[in-house]
């Protein structure tokens, strides 16, 4: 079969690999479509945090169950049905695992990251990791694993609800999608990011309550004009640069909560005594949980989010060299980058 791997930071080839043969308890799957993640692109350009080489990268997709190797009745999984999959590997022995905190275990593996990903003709994944679309299409299915990373952080973590006035700093398709998340709750969302058109896009498609461009000396004040000097409830950071973590501080409000979903590999010299003066709530977010996704594809189902609308571009499964290409180039002018393992 066909498979699309990173073999060090810019080289995006199609290599031959062996068919998989799913174990007792896996399903074999047909891969439909694949996201391209921030992280994804972050292997591709040797600036993720969890990167090592030669990589399969992939872990926002749908597929279609060819062959289930024993019983999934109890899974309500059928020959046939069009799924989408938890990608984060658990060890269920640490700490964390053992309270239940599936989702920051200690020894992680996401797929495309820690171990290699799904963007394959075929993969093998475990029964109690695959999850009934419920009808939704393809594309909208390889876009629930993002959902989920954002409302994770904007809902979960950040606890954002009706009334609370949130900025999400990073208008890509995680800092976009956490704007959703926390507007689907009631608060009153402002999106900012460096591009103008960005963040136009996301407010065209979503229409949040405001936009703040980042740009110069003077943001902190655009976040005290819009909040009338009081600073914001929530601050959701989703870009992963010090500055932009540095902003979520200092645009909270006295009591707020700032949100780290953003993944970088520099540090952050700053006075952290800001935290204790204003009382800060400072919560990171890893992943998402089960019940993130059984919720969210619910939610979209219900049509209360049109999920579709993030998706900007789709390449085909022989364009994957081009899509990693374009996307580091133009990112400025996408947000959720989608190959079509199909077509």
């Amino acid at each position: 079969m066909k498979t699309i791997i990173i073999k060090e930071p810019t080289k995006v080839e199609i290599i031959e690999t062996p068919m998989p043969e799913p174990k007792e308890g896996e399903a074999l799957l047909k891969i439909l479509r694949g996201g391209i993640c921030g992280s994804d692109l972050g292997t591709y350009r040797g600036t993720f945090a969890y990167a090592s080489y030669p990589r399969i990268p992939g872990h926002e997709f749908s597929a279609r169950i060819e062959k289930l190797n024993g019983d999934a009745s109890a899974f309500g999984l059928k020959e046939g049905m069009i799924v989408t999959c938890n990608p984060y590997f658990n060890c269920g022995k640490c700490y964390s695992c053992q309270r239940g905190l599936l989702n920051c275990c200690e020894h992680n593996e996401t797929l495309g990251a820690q171990r290699d990903g799904a963007f394959s003709e075929y993969i093998t994944m475990p029964f109690e990791r695959i999850y009934d679309g419920k009808g939704l299409s393809p594309e909208v299915l390889a876009a629930i694993e993002p959902f989920c990373i954002s409302y994770h952080g904007a809902v979960t973590q950040g606890k954002c609800k009706k009334g609370d006035k949130v900025l999400v700093i990073g208008a890509g398709t995680i800092g976009t999608l956490a704007a959703v998340a926390a507007k689907s709750q009631g608060a009153l969302v402002y999106i900012a990011d460096v591009s103008q058109k960005k963040i136009d896009y996301a407010n065209e498609q979503f229409n949040f309550a405001g936009t703040i461009l980042n740009e110069g000396d003077n943001f902190i004040e655009k976040c005290m004009e819009v909040t009338e000097g009081k600073g914001f409830d929530v601050c959701i950071e989703a870009v992963g640069l010090p500055s932009t973590f540095q902003n979520a501080i200092d645009a909270s409000a006295f009591g707020g909560r700032v949100v780290l979903i953003g993944v970088g590999k520099k540090n952050l010299d700053f006075n952290f005594t800001l935290l204790q003066k204003k009382e800060l709530h400072v919560l990171g977010s890893r992943n998402a949980l089960k019940q993130d996704f059984l919720n969210l594809i619910g939610l979209v189902k219900s049509g209360d989010v049109a999920l579709e609308k993030v998706i900007t571009n789709t390449y085909k499964f022989d364009e994957a060299a081009k899509a990693f290409s374009e996307f580091s180039s133009r990112g400025n002018e996408m947000l959720k980058v989608m190959i079509n393992f199909e077509a």
